[in-house]
């Protein structure tokens, strides 16, 4: 199903959550390549956008198959917060700003940032309205049901964002207090849902396809926006975006398809930040490519030891034989009986 934020299509209902160290341009390339219809960039800074820092003017390369695609800003004032968006808008290749208000870490929340502005419905309309007055690309914004279980305005921040002009909602099923843990609520989702007339995401507990499913059709979200389940995992998007569309299941990767894109993915983000900050930012993310398959602990500990992009291609090598080895062992014995 194609939809549309503001003038920006969006080819199918499969969004890739911004996530902080991981929604670089390598990983969003790779998620489009995988199927999904709209990838976020990870949270910017709007200070170091001002200060023209170089590794966050580095952060919001684009890369041209990409598009569409959205850079997520975050800050605490409405002057830095639009002198951000003003140059989002002026000086790169995004289709979409992203407001990020959902952001739950300390020390964003200490800067009147992120999940802050969910305690006053004012603010975010405040905020809002005086980004999509400065830039002429479509605003959404990125928000969780509330502050905590006795401070939850999901309906009422949602419908003044909308008011302040922001042409979709992304929204995660938790609150701040939750952090990660617990379960999303997609009961308040469908509430959110059922208030708006702009495109809304429901994020938040989207492990599967039948998960993307399932909320979709209990909230009347437009979109799912899928974030740590795609991680190690872009399968998780083809078969989402497949199953979405004809109700059939793909298989799973297997080890070694998965091994293969961990190499690429590391190759990627080598190419994009060089080598000494590529494998150091790849060694958390490559131990999500190993879930699941047997017999990885040692590997994954390896992994994130790991100094060089040879260290780490070979790794990668040698859990390869050694699955596979066992796979040709499994398969003797099978055929044997």
């Amino acid at each position: 199903m194609k939809w549309k934020i503001g003038n920006v299509e969006i080819p199918n209902q499969v969004v890739v959550a911004p996530m902080a160290g991981v929604t670089n341009s390598a990983f969003r390339v790779i998620c489009k390549e995988f199927g999904a219809g709209y990838v976020v960039c990870e949270m910017i800074s709007d200070r170091g956008i001002m200060y023209h820092n170089k590794r966050t003017l580095n952060m919001m390369n684009v890369d041209p198959s990409e598009h569409p695609m959205g850079i997520q800003i975050f800050g605490g004032t409405k002057e830095t917060l639009v002198e951000a968006a003003k140059y989002v808008d002026e000086h790169t290749a995004a289709d979409v700003i992203d407001i990020n208000m959902g952001c739950p870490v300390n020390k964003v929340v200490k800067t009147d940032a992120g999940a802050r502005w969910l305690l006053d419905p004012n603010k975010v309309y405040e905020m809002v309205s005086y980004v999509t007055d400065a830039v002429k690309k479509p605003v959404t914004v990125k928000m969780r049901t509330g502050w905590d279980y006795k401070h939850i305005y999901a309906v009422e921040n949602a419908l003044a964002a909308e008011r302040a002009g922001a042409s979709a909602i992304a929204m995660h099923g938790r609150t701040r207090k939750q952090m990660y843990t617990g379960h999303a609520d997609w009961n308040i989702l469908k509430e959110v849902a059922d208030h708006l007339t702009i495109p809304f995401m429901a994020n938040g507990d989207i492990r599967t396809p039948e998960d993307a499913k399932k909320v979709l059709d209990m909230t009347g979200a437009t979109a799912a926006m899928i974030g740590r389940a795609a991680m190690g995992n872009p399968w998780m998007l083809t078969r989402t975006a497949h199953y979405l569309e004809t109700g059939e299941l793909l298989p799973e990767a297997t080890p070694a398809e998965k091994i293969k894109m961990a190499k690429e993915h590391l190759n990627r983000l080598i190419d994009l930040k060089g080598e000494y900050v590529g494998v150091r930012e790849f060694r958390g993310l490559s131990t999500y490519y190993l879930k699941g398959i047997p017999r990885s602990a040692r590997t994954k500990a390896a992994l994130v030891e790991a100094e060089t992009r040879d260290q780490m291609n070979e790794i990668f090598d040698r859990f390869a034989e050694q699955t596979a080895e066992r796979e040709m062992k499994r398969a003797a014995r099978k055929q044997a009986q």
